[in-house]
């Protein structure tokens, strides 16, 4: 009965077999599976059964399963039986120093494992370990994949390039599809050369490369092509902003974004980038940006410089929207993560500058140089931009000087002279043209006793001698110039220029000396100039023009040639007198003061007109007004001539003129404007 039993499970094995086989050539490892776990239900233990089983989990993606049955069968699934498997579900699942010390354990190293050792390397940034290893996998196979491994190394070299900054070698790879083109334009960006790598990515995104490639392969999709031209896409707006197109790279992020890829990696990227063109402008895009490089997974996509990146960008967007804990925050972390990078504590410190804490800024920066010598001098200068600031310029001054291994440099020299001059301290100035100089000089001796050959002084040296000597010479100093207008003249003895500079200094010291370095100067007739001075002055660039000279009339022309000294006079305009001025009659003295204010106005007459009012109908006019009325008497004296009277026009022989008379006609005045404006009035009744 045993026996029968044992046959009978022996021919459904063999079934179950037949149909993993079966299964495992179709690709349906769903099914393949239940196969495999029907024969572990026959025989728990057996190998070959468990190994199916793993790579069944594999194959539909359950890395954790199959993971996790390896680690229950160790006495059975051993490290030689199964170490590409147990590495691969570590690899997948991101434990990639788990996966490398399964490699490493493994007794025989399989092509299968240098593969997957190559990989977790590139993961782990061990570039150069990763370079050798695809080195010797192209070396030592020839298959199918040798695309592939080559496409590998060129991303080995690029990533080289990019973080490392390391100059690639030429591998001789021969750029037949587009992924190499891509890994050699990212190489070209990490050696600067912007303009080639734009070219790299153009032959990539060509058609031949790219669309040809992928449109004619069976297994791709379209959404596959849409993510291969996004990463293309990306990479060239990287450039752009680099070159400083930043609007034209800005268009083309969004239209990536717009295309919502897969990628969480790439994403986050472009986002971060978005990020940096913003700044602090346009704030609430970048939080809504800043949510993508949060996104899961994205910490296995990017390399450590690169997730470095985005949470310094973090950092400085909580500062610039004024959260000042969460800015602290990310700060402290990041300073934790890194001690010695200067970008977290250069964060802290122009936090506390904007909460108007500057003091606090200087002791916090001062405290990281304390403890960071090597990255001192920047820090330093940090703290000289921030005395400057508080207006505090002696004392940057001081801080400045502090940093030893830049005080020779022409740019500290140049800093440290505008500054002490803003100061008036002269004397300060000169001692740092004094010290630079020194260091030059002992420079110079040190390397011509190494060498045992005289070598000219430094275009640097040269050109702080004389921007010291210019110096001392602008602020009177000329016997502290003598010795660098020396050196330079011993430097270039036709220079007339730093000759005449340095008589000029001894005429004050030593005028014996002065008269000796004289008999060094060109003689007058060698230092002539001849110059055509009409062309000089007609040309373009000339400050002063002569004017062309019109034509002459014959008195013009006589007064050139003898009476050019003589200014022309201006002849007087006479002016307007009176339409009926009598030449005759005396002007009134006081014509030219105001009514009240001459010696023969009475005032005004009021109550002239009260009785005519009411008297008589309507519109009738007192008949002996006029005979009853004095002053049209003969006797007295004329009024001014009324317009349109007989009476007036025949006494205008005997009338004074108005303006030349004490004028008594102000009541006639009146009258005038009062018919003047009944001309415009109707009728009654």
């Amino acid at each position: 009965k045993m026996a029968a039993v044992a046959g009978g499970a022996g021919s459904a094995a063999a079934a179950l077999w037949s149909e993993v086989n079966r299964c495992g050539q179709n690709g349906d490892f769903a099914r393949a599976l239940k196969s495999v776990n029907k024969i572990l239900q026959i025989s728990k233990d057996d190998v070959t059964a468990l190994q199916c089983k793993v790579v069944c989990l594999i194959q539909n993606g359950n890395f954790k399963e199959a993971l996790s049955v390896i680690n229950t069968h160790t006495k059975v699934l051993t490290s030689d039986v199964i170490a590409f498997e147990k590495a691969y579900c570590e690899y997948r699942l991101n434990r990639i120093e788990n996966a490398l010390k399964t490699i490493q354990s493994a007794s025989q190293q399989t092509d299968k494992l240098k593969e997957l050792y190559g990989q977790v390397l590139y993961r782990l940034e061990r570039y150069d370990d990763c370079l050798a290893a695809y080195r010797d996998l192209i070396r030592n196979s020839q298959d199918e994949y040798e695309e592939e491994r080559k496409t590998n190394l060129s991303a080995v070299v690029a990533a080289q390039s990019t973080w490392e900054k390391v100059m690639p070698e030429d591998l001789g790879l021969r750029e037949a599809t587009y992924e190499l083109c891509y890994n050699s334009a990212c190489a070209l960006i990490g050696q600067g050369k912007l303009n080639e790598a734009m070219k790299k990515l153009q032959k990539a995104e060509d058609g031949s490369f790219c669309l040809f490639a992928l449109i004619f392969l069976q297994d791709v999709t379209e959404e596959d092509i849409e993510a291969e031209l996004a990463i293309i896409h990306g990479q060239m707006a990287y450039i752009m902003q680099l070159q400083g197109r930043t609007e034209d790279a800005l268009q083309l992020y969004n239209q990536i974004i717009k295309l919502k890829p897969t990628d969480v990696g790439l994403l986050a990227v472009i986002a971060n980038n978005i990020i940096t063109i913003n700044k602090d402008q346009n704030v609430f895009d970048s939080k809504k940006k800043v949510k993508l490089t949060n996104a899961e997974g994205v910490e296995h996509k990017l390399s450590k410089k690169q997730l470095q990146a985005i949470e310094f960008n973090k950092a400085l967007l909580a500062m610039y929207t004024n959260q000042a804990d969460q800015c602290r925050k990310l700060s402290a972390s990041l300073q934790s993560q890194s001690p010695e990078h200067l970008l977290p504590v250069l964060i802290q410190a122009a936090q506390l500058c904007r909460e108007k804490q500057h003091a606090k800024a200087v002791v916090l920066l001062q405290d990281f140089a304390d403890q960071h010598p090597a990255n001192a001098a920047e820090i330093k200068l940090t703290m000289a931009q921030l005395k400057i600031a508080q207006g505090s310029v002696t004392k940057a001054c001081m801080i400045l000087r502090s940093i030893e291994e830049l005080q020779h440099k022409p740019g500290m020299v140049s800093a440290l002279v505008t500054m002490y001059s803003h100061e008036e301290d002269i004397d300060s100035a000169i001692e740092v043209f004094t010290q630079a100089i020194q260091w030059y000089q002992q420079f110079q001796a040190r390397t011509n006793y190494s060498c045992c050959v005289f070598q000219p002084k430094s275009p640097v040296h040269l050109s702080l001698i004389r921007e010291a000597a210019n110096f001392k010479l602008k602020h009177g100093r000329k016997k502290e110039a003598i010795s660098d207008l020396e050196e330079l003249w011993k430097q270039n003895p036709k220079d007339v220029h730093t000759l005449a500079q340095l008589i000029s200094a001894y005429s004050l010291v030593d005028p014996e000396k002065a008269k000796v370095l004289s008999k060094h100067l060109p003689s007058s007739d060698t230092m002539s100039l001849k110059v055509d001075v009409d062309a000089l002055e007609n040309s373009h660039g000339a400050t002063y023009v002569r004017k062309k000279a019109g034509k002459l009339t014959g008195d013009s022309q006589q007064k050139e040639q003898g009476q050019g000294d003589v200014k022309k006079k201006k002849k007087k305009k006479k002016g307007k007198l009176p339409k009926n001025y009598d030449p005759k009659v005396t002007p009134d003295p006081e014509r030219w003061l105001p009514m009240r204010e001459r010696s023969y106005y009475r005032g005004r007459k009021k109550g002239k007109k009260k009785d005519q009012v009411g008297k008589g109908t309507q519109g009738s006019t007192t008949a002996g007004s006029s005979e009853l009325d004095a002053s049209r008497t003969a006797s007295s004296p004329p009024t001014s001539p009324r317009p349109g009277s007989a009476a007036a026009v025949s006494a205008t022989s005997n009338v004074i003129p108005p303006r030349h008379q004490k004028p008594a006609g102000a009541p006639a005045t009146k009258k005038k404007q009062q018919q003047k404006k009944k001309k415009g009035a109707k009728g009654g009744w």
